[in-house]
């Protein structure tokens, strides 16, 4: 039997994602959330801004959460990948994804990782992105295929994820790496603890 201490329960925590990179990310971090995927249909768009899209993306999944789970603070991501005024998301399949690898090869371009925050009980509702640059080595179809048999580039933006087989690809990086991950902790860590402190 549980004795009631008087104790304010602990706010509870949702990813709104099945992203084993996040989740991952936040564990490093001390946190360990609640998974309930929102499965609501992600906005794409090749010529829509960036900024605008992963903000729109991420709010969308923790919203639709957290109209579930009132009580509770969800959190919600997105991460895309512009070159030039191009947004690549997730390759439809492999013959795509190798071209997107192909048009990053030796190129510069930005990864863009939205964030939502949202405790509809507390009337929390807020959104951030961090962005950061990411260079590729030049690229020949024998190097892609060789990524290809380390990564499975289908359910990653821009086809690539940064913590397998980077030295095939990646000439250079921007930190956090954890945005290029898909997850900005290190930025978002101090706004979650505060938020999660925040019992009333």
């Amino acid at each position: 039997m549980n004795a009631d201490t008087g104790a304010t329960p602990a706010v509870r925590f949702i990813l709104a994602s099945n992203s084993p990179r996040r989740r991952e990310l936040l564990a490093r971090h001390g946190f360990a959330p609640e998974i309930v995927p929102s499965n609501v249909p992600e906005f794409e768009d090749a010529d829509a801004d960036p900024r605008e899209m992963v903000l729109r993306n991420a709010a969308a999944k923790a919203r639709h959460v957290a109209d579930a789970n009132p009580d509770a603070l969800v959190l919600g991501a997105d991460t895309v990948v512009a070159i030039g005024d191009r947004v690549l998301n997730k390759p439809a399949d492999l013959a795509e994804a190798r071209a997107m690898l192909h048009l990053l090869a030796g190129r510069e371009h930005t990864v863009f990782t939205g964030t939502a925050l949202v405790r509809r009980a507390a009337g929390v509702d807020e959104l951030d992105c961090v962005s950061c640059r990411v260079r590729f080595r030049p690229l020949d179809d024998a190097a892609i295929t060789r990524y290809f048999a380390l990564v499975n580039p289908l359910d990653k933006a821009g086809a690539y994820g940064i913590q397998e087989g980077r030295e095939i690809i990646i000439a250079s990086y921007d930190e956090p790496l954890s945005c290029i991950m898909g997850l900005p902790v290190e930025h978002l860590a101090p706004r979650l603890r505060a938020l999660l402190a925040h019992h009333r």
